[in-house]
């Protein structure tokens, strides 16, 4: 083979290299980006999410949504949220979110660590009683829908699922008409994912990824979404301050204040995403959400 040929060969190699970083992504911030303090904790009804809208705390159980003041006090609660509005049956809300008026829920037929029947449904803030719904894609892969939120800015809705393997390693969007658009590869994947939230152009996760069993922290990750196929997963922060370490579910950011929501289970031993008997010392499981003032590292 002629030299010249060779030459031409090896500068096509190069500059296809060359090329290929130039189209390569970022390398993405593995720092946090926030520090977090805690400020208060509330005790709530409800162990599934949480939302807020700056006026009103909007609480999940897996049948039943509160709706409390800013000072804690109940005010209002729907214990029949499937009574209307489903042609399947659903027995599950998991986390959520508040939007426009809107409460925005996932919403499944959860037993035993299995979902069925996915579907996003949407309740009236004020009223807490129910407006309509739209169905999972089943091509997306998802099995199971823990929690849900709005981006306000694209006007999408990203879904994620506490179920393993090939369906917890993905988040899931759809626009608000219940269109799917896509599933992101989250790298590395965190473990039990339960609640998603967006805020700040970043999409945070907490993950029940601690084993209470061992009085071992979960941890609260972020996302940041580009027009890849996947995204790269950043370690915001460990929860070491709990009362005493459970089962870490939804999540929100409160907009007239900035500061975070975090929903925290304790007392209740959980397998299978199921409640299984009490700790010691326990004779119900307590309901806390956790606020934590947001302060960006610079």
């Amino acid at each position: 083979m002629n030299k010249c040929f060779l030459s031409a060969a090896a500068a096509a190699i190069l500059s296809f290299g060359i090329a290929g970083q130039a189209f390569a992504l970022p390398e993405p911030d593995m720092s946090p980006k926030y520090t977090y303090e805690l400020k208060d904790v509330m005790k709530v009804d409800g162990r599934q999410g949480v939302a807020c809208d700056g006026k009103y705390i909007y609480v999940s159980c897996s049948k039943v949504l509160y709706k409390y003041d800013m000072d804690g006090k109940l005010v209002l609660k729907n214990d029949k949220p499937f009574e209307t509005g489903y042609t399947k049956a659903v027995n599950h809300l998991g986390d959520i979110d508040v939007y426009n008026g809107e409460i925005y829920c996932g919403v499944e037929n959860f037993m035993d660590g299995v979902g069925k029947d996915i579907q996003v449904s949407v309740y009236d803030a004020n009223t807490l009683k129910f407006k309509r719904a739209f169905p999972f894609n089943e091509a997306s892969g998802q099995l199971e829908t823990s929690g849900i939120t709005v981006d306000p800015v694209k006007g999408t809705v990203w879904m994620c699922s506490w179920v393993g393997e090939e369906s917890g390693r993905y988040l899931y969007e759809y626009d608000l008409d219940g269109n799917y658009l896509r599933k992101v590869h989250l790298q590395p994947v965190p473990q039990w994912v339960q609640g998603v939230f967006y805020y700040d152009g970043s999409l945070f996760l907490t993950a029940d990824d601690g084993t209470a069993d061992d009085n071992e922290p979960d941890h609260l990750y972020r996302v940041d979404i580009s027009s890849a196929s996947y995204a790269p997963v950043i370690l915001e922060k460990t929860f070491t301050e709990t009362i005493k370490q459970g089962e870490i579910e939804g999540l929100c950011v409160d907009p007239s204040t900035g500061d975070l929501l975090v929903h925290q289970n304790r007392g209740a031993r959980i397998v299978l995403g199921m409640t299984k008997g009490m700790y010691p010392g326990y004779k119900s499981e307590v309901h806390e959400i956790y606020r934590y003032k947001l302060t960006p590292n610079k």
